[in-house]
């Protein structure tokens, strides 16, 4: 069995943003397609959703859907029926992937939680949230004007820049520096352990995480 079965003890259930039971959500990693933006900065969603998938016994392997212009995998967990997927489109057009499936799907954008690299939050923490701003975040800023506003999101922190002097966009595309990667193994299994609590214990926590340890 995977290692997702264990259902979280939810001690304060008003703190979360609920998802029904026995209903079909979508998981959205955002990130770039192709080699040169593997472990970028900018495809951390990319990064946690395939070790999401890979870890995960119930998920089917990753197919690819030119129509939907996604990567995707199917499974059922607890009492969610699960699809996963990330787009092929580039960051600033993801939204429109992300609205061919949920329509085909009949999915809410209430039961869709995408995750996404975020610039003004530091480096080795998370935090959580339904709806917001897209704080410049293409991605986002798609995805709000296809689907709305009012999905969850799981903001990884990849702040601040260093140097200052760099322009955001140069930043977030540049790989994860040595120090960085070290931690990656922790920030899988941090965003792995959000998606246990919003599928097993009925909704997504609104909280902040630490993943460096």
């Amino acid at each position: 069995m995977a290692w997702l079965v264990n259902r979280p003890q939810v001690s304060d259930p008003t703190n979360y943003y609920s998802v029904g039971q026995n209903k079909s959500v979508i998981i959205v990693g955002l990130g770039n397609p192709g080699k040169e933006y593997e472990n970028t900065r900018h495809n951390a969603g990319f990064i946690c959703i395939d070790e999401f998938v890979r870890k995960t016994d119930e998920m089917s392997d990753w197919i690819t859907k030119k129509d939907f212009k996604v990567n995707i995998s199917t499974g059922r967990l607890g009492e969610q029926q699960v699809i996963a997927i990330k787009p092929t489109t580039f960051m600033n057009l993801s939204g429109e992937a992300v609205q061919k499936v949920a329509r085909f799907y009949n999915i809410m954008t209430s039961d869709i939680v995408v995750i996404h690299d975020e610039l003004d939050i530091d480096f080795g923490q998370i935090r959580l949230r339904k709806g917001g701003s897209s704080a410049g975040h293409n991605g986002i800023k798609s995805m709000s004007e296809q689907v709305g506003e009012d999905y969850g999101r799981i903001r990884i922190g990849v702040g601040p820049k260093h140097p200052a002097r760099i322009k955001s966009e140069d930043f977030v595309l540049k790989k994860f520096d040595e120090k960085e990667l070290e931690q990656l193994p922790n920030m899988k299994r941090e965003v792995i352990s959000i998606l246990s609590e919003y599928l097993y214990g009925g909704g997504l926590p609104i909280d902040t995480r630490t993943f460096i340890v």
